[in-house]
């Protein structure tokens, strides 16, 4: 290969690392990572494999970098569709590890090309099965906050998975999210129906509750907000766009559940949770396993199930201690968001996962399905104060997304080589580099 100055002259070769960098940002992107991460990794994939001065464009839907070896010279442009969204954190976490090996040199770019391929395409590292489970044990922990009892648990873990299975059978057949979301939320209030029919003594209101819960759009507006923050307006707003429809699936379903249960006469009595100090031990282990489930069904590394839970834990510490002392449940949410930013940042060192990982597990319990619930409750009741109830949700939404970008700006120190990196971008790395230099994975052998 031929160089001049320091810049890659081959086309091929340019070829190579361009399409190499955009396959590195598509499986960013899919998963959730913000678009200024995925920005940055480009760029430092690119600079580190001898492209000077690229150029990349990223949108919800869309990736392009571009190169041009001089004034005088033509520019090489490609572009990659990102169309396959799936959460997948054990895919995310092999693929920053390999980003980061590219970076110092380990490996050059064509070994890297080929485990990235090896990546993408071997599987998930364990059965859809197993994660149905995950999403199970998710709901329980759900009923736990929610003040569920045994028998509320143990329906809430059927509740998750009967969805997770119904909202998998939809997606095979390629319908649109926002209708799996509808008939997500009403197989969940039909569940709490029947459970009410049986005379059971449960609360039906815990149970809808506890099986919707992974029907939020957490990781959604994590992105949406991030990239407003980082100045990427245009992919915010399709962020924002995609969780405020999923949300509006979920608040169709219920609502329509609920109206069925009015019609066939089925009461479901709404009994908020009012816990104290003395029911915090049952609550962290609910947050715990709520995190810790979150992360095992997204295929999370099992090394980091663990710390994930700890992060849940202390996130719901911080939560439930300013919410007993009568602080605002956004603000209470904010600030707890806050502690997953600053924590989770030393966590996912720690443990060889993306911040992005922890984060995103650590503020599932603090997630407004409660507060959904009781809008909706609230409205088919004909009380227009449920419109509140929905307005403190989005506003949680908002706080927790906002709260851990900011954590993230306490806990991580910028680089004076990050800011000439990115000089358009701002915020911190939720995954993917700090910096990039250029290393032996450059100096391709003729």
């Amino acid at each position: 290969m031929f160089r001049h100055n320091g810049a890659v002259t081959d086309q091929r070769d340019t070829y190579l690392t361009l399409d190499f960098a955009l396959r590195v940002g598509e499986v960013l992107l899919s998963s959730g990572a913000g678009a200024a991460d995925v920005t940055a990794t480009m760029l430092a994939i690119t600079h580190a494999c001898g492209l000077r001065n690229c150029e990349a464009d990223v949108t919800f839907t869309r990736l392009a970098l571009t190169y041009q070896p001089g004034p005088d010279r033509v520019a090489s442009t490609q572009i990659r569709q990102v169309r396959h969204r799936e959460t997948d954190h054990s895919q995310l976490t092999e693929v920053d590890l390999l980003v980061r090996a590219l970076l110092s040199g380990e490996v050059d770019r064509d070994e890297a090309r080929a485990a990235l391929a090896t990546l993408v395409s071997s599987g998930h590292p364990y059965s859809r099965t197993a994660t149905s489970i995950g999403w199970g044990f998710m709901g329980m922990g759900a009923a736990i906050l929610v003040g569920g009892d045994w028998i509320v648990t143990l329906i809430a873990f059927f509740g998750a998975v009967a969805v997770d299975t119904l909202l998998r059978a939809i997606a095979r057949r390629r319908v649109p999210s926002f209708y799996a979301q509808v008939a997500g939320g009403i197989l969940a209030t039909v569940i709490a129906i029947a459970a009410a029919e049986s005379r059971l003594p449960v609360d039906p209101s815990a149970v809808i509750t506890a099986s919707i819960i992974l029907l939020l759009a957490g990781v959604a507006f994590v992105g949406a907000v991030q990239d407003a923050l980082t100045g990427f307006y245009v992919t915010s707003s399709a962020r924002a766009l995609e969780a405020m429809l999923l949300t509006g699936g979920i608040i169709a379903g219920v609502s329509g559940g609920l109206a069925l249960a009015g019609r066939f006469g089925v009461e479901i009595v709404f009994i908020p949770p009012a816990p104290g100090w003395s029911e915090l031990p049952i609550l962290l282990f609910g947050a715990a396993l709520i995190s810790a489930a979150f992360a095992y069904a997204t295929w999370a590394p099992l090394r980091s199930l663990l710390p994930v839970a700890v992060v849940g834990m202390i996130a719901e510490v911080v939560f439930r201690t300013l919410l007993i002392e009568d602080v605002g449940r956004a603000w209470a949410s904010a600030v707890a968001s806050v502690a997953v930013g600053i924590v989770s940042y030393a966590v996912a060192g720690r443990f060889g996962v993306p911040p992005l990982l922890v984060v995103t597990a650590g503020i599932m319990p603090l997630l407004p399905g409660f507060s959904i619930y009781t809008g909706l409750f609230k409205l088919s009741e004909g009380d227009v104060y449920g419109l509140i109830n929905l307005a403190t949700a989005a506003a949680i939404a908002i706080a927790l997304a906002s709260g851990v970008i900011l954590g993230e700006f306490i806990a991580q120190p910028l680089k004076r080589e990050a800011r000439r990196l990115e000089a358009r971008l701002a915020g911190p790395r939720l995954v993917g580099p700090f910096k990039a230099r250029s290393t032996r994975a450059a100096k391709v052998r003729d």
